[in-house]
């Protein structure tokens, strides 16, 4: 994308890191010939942290599940364990590169365990989200995810950034770039609206009670 760039103004959109890319040389300051917007925040540790312990006061760990070769760790990783610490419950980094270390880390898991997923191309693929979940039934171990999707094929909870709200606020960075604007000079936009999405089928499955403001509090409540 950057060579591209060299002759072309780009507005990118659903990039994860684009200082640590070297796309622009800061979000307030791009520079160059690159801008757009970011799919992730990392507050969102925190609240997968909050989320997991309101449906499991007893969480005495919980894993961080995430591919160190494809996934923007580090940028999650600090605020997901200090969330973790503050709610009293020891945070597990748990980085898995296949499918059989996440049937082994899942398998190690027990009923005062929970963990959380992160976003990342390799989380996201079907088989590997859809094995998540089915372990996670199996365990009967609270988990919660970074999308929608993966709430609506069985998975808890989900919490995350609106993709959709992302793509459509793009068209207006598109639009002044056309009519003249320099990307360089258009910050790089964080994400602004999340969404929050209940499994209650799930719920019963595994046993654990979804508390009444979180359902509340929930964007969709899936029966």
């Amino acid at each position: 994308m950057a060579r591209e760039a060299k002759t072309l103004p780009i507005v990118f959109v659903v990039v994860s890191d684009p200082v640590g890319s070297g796309f622009v040389a800061s979000l307030a300051r791009p520079g160059g010939n690159m801008t757009g917007f970011v799919n992730l925040e990392a507050s969102m540790g925190g609240k997968w942290i909050e989320f997991l312990k309101e449906v499991s006061p007893s969480l005495a760990r919980v894993a961080f599940i995430y591919n160190p070769d494809t996934a923007p760790h580090a940028y999650f990783l600090d605020p997901f364990e200090a969330a973790a610490r503050s709610f009293g419950v020891p945070p597990m980094p748990a980085p898995v590169r296949r499918l059989e270390d996440i049937e082994t880390l899942i398998k190690d898991l027990d009923e005062k365990s929970g963990f959380a997923v992160m976003p990342d191309t390799f989380t996201s693929t079907l088989r590997v989200y859809n094995l998540i979940i089915a372990l996670a039934a199996r365990q009967r171990v609270p988990a919660i995810y970074p999308y929608r999707y993966m709430a609506a094929a069985g998975g808890l909870m989900s919490y995350g950034t609106d993709n959709s709200d992302l793509f459509r606020r793009t068209a207006g960075y598109v639009d002044r770039v056309l009519r003249g604007a320099k990307p360089g000079d258009l910050p790089v936009q964080l994400p602004t609206k999340f969404e929050f999405v209940v499994n209650l089928k799930t719920a019963r499955e595994l046993g654990s009670d979804i508390p009444l403001k979180l359902r509340a509090f929930a964007d969709e409540v899936i029966e």
